[in-house]
């Protein structure tokens, strides 16, 4: 992620919550979920390895918006969210799924816009976000963390370092101790999808073997090629067959290679996926830059928009791989 890394920090007792946050804590037992514990108890471990318990299942949930996203896809409701959910382009924010944010309070949009004061206003049961790695809670600010923490207790899940079936797994697995029902016709009708999408896109993938993929994000001062094993999506994609460009680390994290734009053409590819947030460069000031108007796969029209924070449920990664493998089946090897 293109943002400073954050400092290690556990997560505090949650004396003083509000609400049935005051039933909330934390601590470092084994046990498994366990939504019926304690004759409606409810239990959670997250990824930190800490063990969440209340006297009952949390209602009034802030999270992340791509987090938010994918417990919505399992029938689960935020009280608040906080990242990036504005409207981008007139069209819904890639990050917020089939949420309608018009609904939902945001306590911040943009990093480092975390408002506490908001948060507080919505009297929160419990905090979920992405990790990346852990312990950092994606968008959570180092230096209001532990006020934060004192509000509400906070539940991290990893995304990074490992396959997208990974992070898949715990958000049903966290979607049904908050109350979800997998067996849902909407939830095994999503997973079906997902897996008929996986199918297509080893499919593609074997079809057009020796396509050199490359995903990366931009700024004004410099393109980020992606280290692919660090995302779980493209790590998960290169498990079925993708072969993409592998970016050296540059960074602590070992997210990305830093290349200044003159330096754009450091790697051919010839399919190029293109981060779809907001705060990344679109392609109209793309285009502006002239080495990467040169690059094959641009010239060619070999791109495809790449959902780096997309919302880890079924419903929301089948059409990513849909659209994945309909830019393999139409992308063709071109000469560096």
């Amino acid at each position: 992620m293109n943002t400073p890394a954050l400092s290690r920090r556990r997560l505090l007792t949650a004396t003083g919550a509000l609400g049935i946050g005051a039933l909330l804590t934390a601590c470092g037992s084994d046990k498994k979920s366990d939504a019926s514990e304690g004759g409606g108890s409810w239990t959670f471990k997250d990824d930190r390895g800490k063990v969440l318990k209340a006297g009952s299942t949390p209602k009034r949930i802030v999270a992340f918006v791509s987090t938010a996203a994918a417990l919505h896809d399992y029938g689960i409701s935020c009280t608040g969210v906080f990242g990036p959910s504005a409207p981008v382009n007139g069209k819904p924010s890639p990050q917020a799924g089939d949420l309608d944010v018009s609904r939902l309070t945001s306590v911040g949009q943009a990093w480092g816009e975390f408002s506490i004061e908001k948060y507080a206003a919505l009297d929160p049961d419990l905090l979920i976000s992405n990790m990346f790695p852990p312990p950092a809670l994606w968008f959570v600010p180092e230096e209001s963390v532990k006020k934060i923490e004192k509000l509400a207790p906070t539940l991290g899940i990893a995304g990074a370092h490992k396959s997208l079936l990974e992070p898949l797994k715990r958000y049903s697995e966290l979607a049904e101790s908050l109350g979800a029902d997998l067996k849902a016709a909407k939830v095994t009708e999503a997973k079906a999808r997902f897996e008929r999408a996986e199918a297509t896109l080893r499919k593609a993938a074997e079809k057009n073997r020796g396509l050199k993929v490359l995903a990366m994000s931009g700024d004004a001062q410099q393109m980020y090629t992606a280290v692919p094993d660090a995302y779980c999506d493209l790590n998960y994609f290169k498990d079925l067959g993708i072969e993409f460009v592998e970016g050296e680390k540059s960074d602590d994290w070992g997210f990305w290679e830093f290349l200044s734009w003159e330096n754009a053409d450091k790697y051919h590819a010839d399919l190029i996926m293109i981060d779809n947030r907001s705060s990344a460069m679109p392609a109209k000031d793309l285009a502006k830059k002239p080495t990467w108007a040169r690059l094959p796969a641009v010239k060619a029209g070999q791109t495809v928009p790449w959902a780096m924070e997309e919302r880890y449920s079924y419903a929301g990664f089948a059409p990513v791989l849909e659209q994945l493998a309909a830019a393999v089946t139409r992308s063709k090897k071109l000469t560096p």
